[in-house]
C-alpha cells in the first residue's frame, strides 16, 4: 500500500493517524481495510494519487424508540385544530 499513514511491520499494517490507500490495493486488501474501519479508523481510497473516497463505519441508528416517552413534556392548547379565521390566515401567509 502507498502514500499511507501508516506502518508496515512484517506484512501487518499497523495504523497510527489515518490510512490512504490506491484503488489497486484496496480492492487487494479490502477485507483488511473493512475491518480497520469498523474499528473506527477512517481509510482513503486515491485514485491516480488523488483522494477519491472515504471508506468509514456506518453509525448504527439509536436503540428502538419508546411510545409515551415524552409524555409530559409537549403541551396542546384545547383548541389546537380548530380553524384560522381569515385574520390569522392571512397574518400566517404573510399578507
Amino acid at each position: 500500500m502507498d502514500t499511507g499513514w501508516y506502518v508496515a511491520q512484517s506484512s501487518r499494517l499497523v495504523h497510527t493517524v489515518g490510512m490512504e490507500v490506491s484503488i489497486h490495493d484496496a480492492k487487494a486488501h479490502l477485507s483488511r481495510l473493512v475491518e480497520k474501519a469498523l474499528l473506527g479508523e477512517e481509510i482513503i481510497i486515491a485514485k491516480a494519487g488523488k483522494p477519491a473516497v472515504k471508506l468509514v463505519r456506518v453509525q448504527q441508528p439509536p436503540g428502538k424508540r419508546i411510545l409515551g416517552s415524552a409524555e409530559g413534556q409537549i403541551w396542546f392548547s384545547e383548541d389546537w385544530d380548530a380553524p384560522m379565521t381569515d385574520a390569522e390566515l392571512q397574518e400566517l401567509l404573510g399578507g
